[in-house]
């Protein structure tokens, strides 16, 4: 007599049952009433992305000038279209030669952050050496890669600038910038991303082929001028981004990035600088 060993799982036979199977597995276990031991996964929300509330930041970018690169970002963070924060930090100093940009998500931008700033570190002082600057292009790339399920979801991505300069000080510094999904291009003029980009982008394309004089050419004092104008324009067609807040003072971040490392631009500069132009 034949027994089976495993009398839970056993298939009941049912006249017709054949007719009734299409051949899915799933579907087989089911009618015998087997159930599996996790359960099924939600359906995803139906509500559309655009419609969903979560904090977002932009605008950020990055030229060449003459002594180095500069990266500016304004400070607003939005969800939907609401404002959340004026005074978010979206151009991050990694190392001293280093600066991370963020337009997206912050939550998951700044901990790519926090990340990139301890792996740099670790790495300085357990192999008594600084990062090389592919090292570091490539990390930020596996970061965004690793941030993949999330982007594709619509509720977690970052499309960051990185400016870079050689830590042994044999080559001035240089501009990434990313997609979503960590493809990484160095630029050779200028890079901008988030909503605003698309206006920084044509400004910047007409500035270095049309005006006479490309930001490469421009001095310090000119190139921050520049950057607090750029973003200024970018606000008034772009709501997402706060540009200059002349009612608040409030300015946008700017760093620039030169072969001694990096220096941050105080907001008093800023605004000395911005009353020249605005």
């Amino acid at each position: 007599m034949n027994q089976n060993p495993h009398p839970r799982f056993s298939l009941p036979v049912e006249a017709g049952r054949k007719e009734r199977l299409k051949g899915d597995f799933v579907s087989l276990l089911k009618e015998s009433g087997i159930v599996f031991p996790f359960s099924a996964p939600a359906e995803l929300p139906t509500k559309p992305i655009s419609e969903r509330l979560w904090v977002e930041s932009t605008t950020i970018l990055a030229f060449y000038y003459k002594e180095g690169v500069i990266v500016a970002g304004d400070r607003r963070a939005t969800a939907g279209n609401l404002v959340i924060h004026e005074r978010a930090e979206k151009v991050i100093s990694i190392d001293r030669n280093t600066i991370l940009a963020i337009a997206g998500t912050p939550a998951t931008a700044f901990e790519i952050a926090r990340v990139l700033q301890h792996s740099f570190e670790f790495y300085r002082r357990s192999q008594l050496q600084p990062l090389s600057v592919a090292a570091k292009v490539r990390m930020v790339s596996k970061l965004l890669k690793d941030n993949m399920a999330l982007s594709l979801q619509g509720i977690g991505i970052v499309v960051p600038l990185l400016a870079l300069a050689d830590p042994f000080g044999k080559e001035g510094p240089t501009i990434y910038f990313y997609d979503a999904l960590g493809a990484q291009f160095q630029t050779v003029d200028f890079a901008a991303s988030g909503s605003g980009s698309p206006a920084v982008r044509s400004i910047l394309q007409y500035i270095n082929r049309w005006s006479g004089k490309p930001s490469i050419e421009r001095n310090e004092e000119e190139a921050i001028r520049l950057a607090l104008q750029l973003l200024d324009i970018a606000a008034e067609s772009d709501t997402a981004t706060g540009g200059v807040n002349r009612r608040n003072r409030i300015f946008p971040q700017v760093k620039l990035l030169k072969k001694s490392g990096v220096v941050e631009i105080a907001e008093e500069r800023l605004a000395e600088l911005f009353a020249e132009v605005g």
